[in-house]
């Protein structure tokens, strides 16, 4: 026993010790002290979890239950989150150090998942096909079966909620792992679910590492779906292990979004969408706008505007009610982020602003990079962290090139009063989302996911019900007359 608060596995509806009694401590990266205890999962503590997800969708009553009662027990479930969001956002917030009116806000994106995919299945309708030859043809969409759900650590509710709330709302059961740095939100989740009704076996989170909790989970031929948010090289790994058993995979990998500014944008607009864009969570997203090119009537008022705005971001302890930007994840991500700052020089780039706090701290200021050449690793590779490197352009040819020639294509943004350019260069852009004069607008119903490194398929609204179904025609004979 020990003073620190314990989070453990939730299997089948039951919170458990690892079976060999393992655990791992969580570090809060603000004091950079272990703050809870979590249960470290095996191979062996994978296969409780798959096991009982198994049986409860091959003899449980979630997969046969009616819709609208899997709808009221998921709002349920929704209802209960809003009551403790303030608990599950301190959890966030604690685990990696975001602002907590961010993780708050967090929590609320979180809750719409849950809503949204319950109601989404309860309304959804199946396709029908009348056909001459006397046939009459539909489709239903199934559950697949058992969901394995790897979740990141820089949106640890809500990136744990967009993967789990569609696979169970389309009647799967699920197994989530969330990451090593940021579990204890999630394992609350699981409390909630059991205290909202969800049959046994249903919502499992099992924590631990990549391997052995990770890998046992994706390479396991009872595994029906495999939906990992993450790094790119991770990615591929888990596509191969999928692979091995045919699970389809949903992979929402790295990114380097681009950002474009033209001449006749509106600058303050531009200027805080740009700021939110790198800054917002210290930079730990993968739709970051890291990459930012601005037009040269623009050029040097934007760059002003934008550095000032950086410099008046309230950095401080998490909790504080006024802190928007806070320190990053963990020790191993901070000297991650630290190796691509103090490497700009020797690249031949220049820090406007920013750098790397010298208290002692897991902190990186926000980060303006300038006169960076194009081959850079800074320019070339994802950071994830408060870094953008900034170039001019002068023509919609040439900027719309510069944006596309990248290994990744997750998201890109554009800022314009144009529409006709709006609407050109979106359609020019390699990129799985394009936000036009704004920046981290989701509507549900739309598909989400990118090309290249980014990740393969898209999720969100009918993208989700089917990868998370079993799509299905039924052929009826109508004319008993008509052969075929």
């Amino acid at each position: 026993m020990t003073d620190y608060p314990f989070f453990g596995h939730i299997i089948d509806n039951e919170e458990v010790e690892s079976l060999d009694g393992k655990r791992f401590d969580t570090i809060n990266p603000w004091t950079r002290e272990k703050w809870a205890e979590v249960a470290e999962a095996s191979a062996a503590d994978a296969d409780r979890a798959i096991a009982a997800a198994r049986k409860a969708f091959d003899e449980g009553p979630w997969p046969r239950m009616g819709r609208n009662e899997r709808a009221r027990l998921i709002h349920r479930l929704a209802d209960l989150m809003e009551e403790h969001a303030d608990e599950l956002a301190r959890l966030d917030s604690t685990d990696m150090g975001k602002p907590f009116v961010q993780a708050k806000h967090d929590v609320g994106r979180s809750v719409w998942n849950f809503r949204f995919f319950a109601d989404h299945q309860r309304d959804h309708v199946g396709e029908v096909m009348p056909m001459d030859s006397g046939h009459h043809t539909y489709t239903e969409y199934g559950p697949a079966g058992v969901v394995a759900a790897i979740s990141p650590w820089n949106f640890p509710l809500m990136m744990a909620s967009w993967k789990i709330a569609p696979a169970i709302a389309w009647g799967n059961t699920c197994i989530i792992k969330p990451a090593e740095d940021t579990p204890t939100s999630v394992v609350l989740l699981g409390r909630l679910a059991i205290e909202a009704g969800f049959p046994p076996g249903v919502l499992n989170v099992l924590n631990g590492y990549g391997v052995p909790a990770g890998n046992s989970l994706t390479e396991d031929p009872r595994v029906d779906r495999v939906t990992f948010t993450g790094e790119s090289g991770t990615g591929k790994t888990i596509m191969t292990a999928a692979a091995s058993h045919l699970a389809p995979v949903s992979l929402e990998l790295g990114g380097k979004g681009a950002n474009v500014v033209f001449d006749d944008a509106d600058i303050d607009n531009a200027v805080y969408w740009a700021v939110e864009a790198i800054f917002r969570n210290a930079g730990q997203v993968c739709l970051a706008g890291s990459r930012l090119f601005l037009q040269a009537g623009i050029y040097e008022e934007f760059l002003a505007r934008f550095k000032e705005a950086a410099e008046n971001l309230v950095i401080g302890e998490p909790f504080a009610a006024d802190t928007q930007f806070s320190c990053l994840a963990s020790e191993e991500h901070f000297r991650k982020v630290k190796s691509y700052v103090d490497t700009v020089e020797e690249q031949g780039g220049k820090i406007l602003t920013g750098g790397i706090a010298e208290d002692g701290s897991w902190l990186v200021r926000p980060t303006i990079i300038t006169d960076l050449p194009l081959t850079a690793t800074q320019y070339c590779q994802e950071i994830f962290g408060p870094v953008v490197v900034v170039n001019k352009f002068e023509t919609e040819a040439e900027v719309v090139h510069l944006a596309n020639d990248t290994a990744y294509g997750l998201n890109a943004m554009l800022f314009t009063e144009n529409l006709s350019r709006s609407h050109r260069v979106s359609s020019s852009l390699k990129a799985g989302t394009v936000w036009v004069n704004c920046f981290f607008i989701r509507d549900l119903r739309t598909p989400f996911g990118g090309v290249g490194d980014s990740g393969v398929g898209r999720e969100g609204g009918n993208f989700s019900r089917e990868f998370f179904t079993e799509p299905k025609a039924v052929v009826m004979q109508i004319d008993r007359e008509v052969k075929a």
